[in-house]
């Protein structure tokens, strides 16, 4: 699939493929991953704060930087040529930093990012003990994110605004939060934590109420948290137009390497390990890399 980004802006790209029908965008932690992400057929990809953590070794609780998550974004974009959505946590700082978040992840070439109304340093979003910014604080922040797509995209980059407040002060506060973002700019929203597909169907409704402001709506599927397993058709019946994966892939990655290696160290050798390698033809093909021929970059 050629990069979006030498035809037209990705953000742009991925809102024509949302409105095609819902989007499925799996987790990509490294440009390898994204290749495999774009081999299997989908429409875009995700990159995860969580997994750009603990892939470097680090929790999620806001210790990486800017600079890093903008290099995993490059890689991700660069290896897959999809349409990306990227993790910005709480903005990596107040307005000023939220500004500059949004330039640095369109000039990396993402097609939007997602901002959450979590109070520094964050938490995992289904985890318990969250503590969240007024919504005014998160609201201004939205309308610099919102005002910086417009001075660097032409407002093709998406905003989208992540609202943690279901597990923190209610399902009716999170669709009261969602609204004040929507109003300040967002064109996209997560709400975060919902548990069941009744309550995602609720929140959706609600949505649907702001008529011609109706945002774009996101849902994270992740795996042992709070919300129940949920097929990428029901939420798109349910009034969902993107699903993220976050951590699926690093999770069955580390999966396959711990089994490995506890196999490598009981045995001694990997024999038994190869029906469930990528061969090296399968990662070379990946790549596109046929040794003794020039590589070109992607463009």
């Amino acid at each position: 699939m050629p990069n979006p980004r030498t035809t037209q802006h990705p953000g742009r790209t991925l809102r024509e493929r949302m409105d095609q029908g819902v989007v499925a965008a799996p987790g990509a932690f490294n440009a390898l991953v994204a290749m495999a992400v774009r081999d299997a057929g989908f429409g875009a990809a995700y990159v995860s704060g969580g997994a750009t953590s603990v892939a470097a070794g680090v929790p999620d609780i806001g210790l990486l930087t800017l600079d890093h998550f903008t290099r995993v974004v490059r890689e991700v974009v660069t290896g897959s040529g999809l349409p990306v959505i990227a993790d910005a946590d709480t903005g990596f700082g107040e307005e000023e930093m939220t500004r500059r978040t949004v330039i640095e992840y369109n000039h990396a070439g993402a097609a939007g990012l997602h901002l959450e109304d979590q109070v520094f340093p964050k938490r995992c979003g289904h985890l318990d003990g969250k503590a969240l910014i007024p919504v005014d604080q998160a609201a201004s922040k939205i309308g610099w994110a919102a005002k910086a797509s417009l001075d660097c995209s032409g407002g093709d980059f998406i905003v989208c605004a992540r609202t943690d407040a279901k597990g923190v002060e209610g399902f009716d506060a999170a669709v009261q939060r969602a609204k004040a973002y929507v109003e300040a700019g967002a064109s996209m929203i997560f709400p975060e934590g919902l548990a069941t597909a009744d309550e995602f169907g609720r929140f959706a409704h609600a949505m649907e109420a702001l008529k011609d402001r109706r945002p774009y709506l996101l849902a994270n599927m992740t795996e042992f948290g709070k919300t129940e397993m949920i097929s990428l058709q029901r939420f798109g019946e349910l009034g969902y137009d993107i699903v993220i994966y976050p951590v699926s892939t690093l999770r069955i990655a580390m999966g396959a390497v711990t089994r490995m290696l506890a196999e490598l160290k009981e045995k001694g050798t990997l024999e038994g390990q190869l029906g469930g390698m990528q061969t090296r033809q399968e990662l070379y093909a990946m790549v596109g890399y046929t040794p003794g021929t020039a590589w070109e970059f992607p463009v």
